[in-house]
């Protein structure tokens, strides 16, 4: 799934990118798994598409994130989750 991916100023304490961090995700590890989906879904609590995916480190985690248009992505939050069985 290649898309452009908006991310705010890494050093904006209110951004995706510190969000993301206080879960032990990076900015690589969400374009991972945007290029190299598993899964994806609906998250239950916002309504907002998410997708499932290894890090490049073997991580398996799901990215929540707001569809800007058809080529643009903006992730909202993303954390490690359990593999499926």
């Amino acid at each position: 799934m290649k898309v452009a991916i908006l991310w705010d100023l890494d050093e904006d304490e209110e951004g995706n990118v510190q969000h993301i961090a206080e879960h032990g995700i990076e900015k690589h590890d969400v374009a991972h798994v945007f290029d190299h989906p598993v899964g994806s879904d609906t998250s239950d609590s916002s309504q907002r598409p998410m997708i499932f995916g290894y890090t490049s480190d073997g991580r398996y985690i799901t990215v929540i994130f707001q569809e800007i248009d058809d080529d643009t992505v903006y992730p909202v939050t993303a954390f490690e989750v359990p593999e499926p069985v």
